[in-house]
C-alpha cells in the first residue's frame, strides 16, 4: 500500500500565530533588559493567578492551563525562569518541576476522573515546541473513546469544559491536598 498524506494545513496559522517568542517582547526590549519568554511574561503580567489560568505556583516552578489545549484541564509544568534546556535547569527547579508534574497528574484524575493521562515535553522548534525557548511539561488528561483524531480530520477541537470551570476544578482539588514540594 502506498504511503498515504492527512494534511492538517490549518496548523500552519496556529503555528504561526502561536510563536510568541523574547523577540517580541517589546516591553523589555524598550527598557534595554533581557526578553522574556511568553511564560514569564504571563507568570509577570498583572492580574490574578484565576484571571492567568495559573492553578500553583512553588519557589521554582508553576502550573498554568494550556490556551490552546488538545482536551480540557491540559496543565503545562514550567520553570518560572525561560529556560529552553531540560539539562540546563538547576536541581532546585529540576525536583520541583516533576514534583509539580507528579501532583499535576494526580490533580487532573481526581478533577476529571479521566482514564488515562499524556505526560511529554517538546524540547526544541524540531521536536514540535511552538514555545521552544521555555521547557514546559504538557500533562492532557485523556478518555477511552475521546476524540483522538478530531482536530485532524475535522480541524475541530471538543472540548467540553471551559478554561475557567477547568480552572476552578483543578484549584478546589489542588487546595484540598496541596502538592508536596
Amino acid at each position: 500500500m502506498p504511503l498515504q498524506h492527512l494534511w492538517a494545513t490549518w496548523r500552519s496559522d496556529y503555528v504561526t500565530s502561536a510563536v510568541e517568542t523574547r523577540s517580541s517582547d517589546s516591553e523589555a526590549v524598550a527598557a534595554g533588559t533581557p526578553a522574556r519568554t511568553l511564560f514569564e511574561r504571563i507568570l509577570a503580567a498583572d492580574g490574578s493567578d484565576d484571571d492567568k489560568h495559573i492553578v500553583a505556583r512553588g519557589e521554582h516552578c508553576f502550573v498554568l492551563l494550556n490556551k490552546f489545549p488538545y482536551t480540557s484541564g491540559h496543565l503545562l509544568v514550567l520553570p518560572n525562569r525561560g529556560e529552553a534546556n531540560l539539562e540546563d535547569l538547576s536541581e532546585a527547579e529540576h525536583t520541583e518541576l516533576w514534583q509539580l508534574v507528579t501532583t499535576s497528574v494526580r490533580a487532573i484524575k481526581a478533577a476529571f476522573q479521566c482514564d488515562g493521562v499524556n505526560v511529554g515535553v517538546n524540547l526544541g522548534a524540531a521536536a514540535g515546541g511552538s514555545q521552544s525557548d521555555h521547557l514546559h511539561v504538557h500533562c492532557v488528561p485523556r478518555w477511552i473513546g475521546d476524540a483522538n483524531f478530531i482536530g485532524v480530520v475535522a480541524e475541530t477541537r471538543v472540548l467540553p469544559v471551559s478554561l475557567d470551570q477547568a480552572h476552578r476544578q483543578l484549584r478546589a482539588v489542588w487546595v484540598a491536598s496541596p502538592p508536596a514540594v
